[in-house]
């Protein structure tokens, strides 16, 4: 990976996370929080995309983007399952 597509891949992971914290609380995260959310949201939205036969142009940043951000609603929303109420 060249560090184009890193620095790339971090703003879209750190993007996706936000909007996923933002569409799910409300609110973001912070940076860091933001960035993983968007990461592992990458990962499960690429899968979850695959599994419904779903393809996204790798070059489309906006695609990935949307494919991250759909991942990481998802991811939070099996963690708010999982989360205890107060």
């Amino acid at each position: 990976m060249s560090g184009v597509s890193f620095f790339w891949s971090v703003i879209i992971g750190i993007i996706a996370g936000f909007l996923a914290g933002v569409l799910m609380r409300g609110k973001g995260f912070g940076c860091f929080i933001n960035l993983l959310v968007g990461i592992i949201g990458s990962v499960l939205g690429g899968w979850i995309f695959s599994l419904l036969q779903i393809s996204v142009n790798k070059e489309s940043r906006i695609g990935v983007l949307s494919m991250s951000t759909i991942g990481a609603i998802v991811l939070l929303l099996i963690i708010s399952f999982f989360k205890k109420e107060k």
